[in-house]
């Protein structure tokens, strides 16, 4: 496998999981501070790892 198409996979899979996390947080108007804080650093992780991504699969 090329590793363009591992690229392509990656940010795939870490969108998804992005879209997931965003999904779960708008279908739950009870999240506790604590959730709210856990769920913002997991999209945090997520948007850093998909920019590294970006990064790669331009150059």
């Amino acid at each position: 496998m090329s590793d363009s198409k591992k690229i392509a996979e990656a940010i795939s899979y870490y969108s998804i999981k992005r879209e997931e996390i965003i999904r779960f947080m708008n279908d739950h108007n009870d999240l506790s501070a604590e959730e709210i804080i856990q769920k913002g650093e997991e999209l945090a992780v997520l948007e850093s790892k998909l920019t590294a991504l970006e990064v790669a699969r331009e150059n």
